[in-house]
């Protein structure tokens, strides 16, 4: 018999690779997470940093409940149907066992080979003989086939009801994990209730921070601009930067291979992004804005190495207050800049490939991260719908 409904099953197992792969990335950076709130608990850093970092595994907790919930869900239709393959496979081996039952006793009533030879011997001529000659051995061999007919229908039938066993205990597997993401999702929702109380306790503290930390982003936004206004100045043969150097012409083959790869670039890092792009307000003071985010955040571990999107040329590396080193790499008329880095392995000037590493994160003020921008000119991108889903 064919494989049990063989193309849905193909198709369920490509998504349940697709799910799997989903939860992996999921748990991976919860972890980093807990270990960004570790490192933050010893350096004391700031509640609205953890606050941000905790919602963040809360958003991938509940992810994590929506993928279960979905695989429970699947798992409930297969094993329904796999019940209703198995009562079909029920119903025809009482069929062929019932059909079995009686060729055996027909047979069994004529058990004596002396009826059967009187049978033959009693026939009106040879060719009545040979009918009832082959009549006796249809006989024997309906009974040898239906024999191995239910044989072959009680493997089946096993096999399904191994599969079905497993599919339950799969689908309780799951249910268990469930039940252990909700208990974690209720403790993770307390610790945030009680960042957010410590912000309201201390909202003229926190509010001090912001205050410095819009004015790090202001500076940085700033050195950003300017150095990609000099990048994107029209050059001439006898133009010079302020450097000194000559200036070259923008690589625009670059700058299309690098618009065609929208959506498809590597990232910078593998983690959770913490801090996305645009305006946001926080999540506790109401009406007060966050600086805007002309990039996004990536929560890491310390070290992590940084690798290059795109192939390039780097144009500047400079050293910002609450950022460490950046590095700004040019790809046409689209640039790609990585911020708070303790070291670079490369310089200005040098050509770099994608995926070589440039650098390491460092750990500023308790936090592990990786800042990433993009740029088309003067415009700052969202880097998550340039970079591969």
């Amino acid at each position: 018999m064919a494989s049990f409904l063989a193309v849905p099953q193909l198709a369920l197992a490509q998504d349940t690779r697709a799910q799997e792969s989903r939860k992996a990335k999921l748990q991976r950076e919860i972890e980093q997470i807990d270990k960004q709130l570790k490192a933050n608990a010893k350096q004391s850093s700031g509640a609205l940093s953890n606050l941000t970092l905790v919602r963040k595994k809360i958003d991938n907790r509940n992810a994590l409940i929506k993928e279960s919930d979905s695989e429970i869900s699947l798992l409930s239709v297969q094993i329904d149907s796999l019940q209703k393959e198995i009562d079909k496979i029920h119903a025809r081996l009482d069929t062929l066992t019932s059909y079995y039952s009686r060729l055996v006793l027909n047979a069994y009533k004529n058990r004596d080979s002396r009826v059967w030879y009187m049978y033959i011997l009693a026939s009106e001529n040879l060719g009545q003989a040979f009918r009832r000659i082959g009549y006796l051995r249809s006989l024997s061999g309906q009974m040898n086939t239906q024999a191995a007919r239910i044989k072959e229908t009680e493997a089946e039938l096993a096999e399904r009801n191994t599969e079905l066993q497993k599919m339950k205990q799969d689908a309780q597997e799951l249910k268990n994990q469930r039940l252990a993401e909700v208990n974690s999702l209720q403790k993770e929702e307390s610790e945030s209730q009680s960042m957010i109380n410590q912000l309201k306790r201390d909202r003229s503290k926190y509010q001090k921070e912001l205050s410095a930390k819009q004015r790090q982003v202001d500076a940085l936004n700033r050195e950003i601009e300017r150095i990609i206004r000099e990048a994107t100045k029209p050059s001439t043969g006898a133009s010079k930067s302020k450097s000194g150097k000559s200036k070259t012409e923008i690589d625009y083959a670059l700058d299309a291979q690098f618009a065609n790869n929208k959506g498809r670039l590597p990232w910078p890092v593998d983690g959770p992004v913490v801090d996305p792009f645009g305006q946001r307000y926080h999540p506790v003071y109401k009406g007060v804005k966050l600086p805007f985010n002309n990039g996004i955040t990536i929560a890491v571990s310390e070290g992590t190495p940084v690798k290059a999107v795109f192939d390039g040329v780097v144009k500047q590396i400079v050293v910002m207050p609450g950022y460490n080193k950046c590095l700004l790499v040019q790809h046409g008329n689209y640039f790609s800049f990585y911020c708070k880095l303790k070291d670079v392995s490369v310089k200005a000037g040098d050509k770099i490939k994608t995926g070589s590493v440039i650098g390491h994160v460092d750990t500023i003020g308790g936090e592990s991260q990786l800042h990433f921008q993009i740029w088309k000119g003067s415009t700052p991108q969202n880097p998550e719908s340039w970079l591969r889903p």
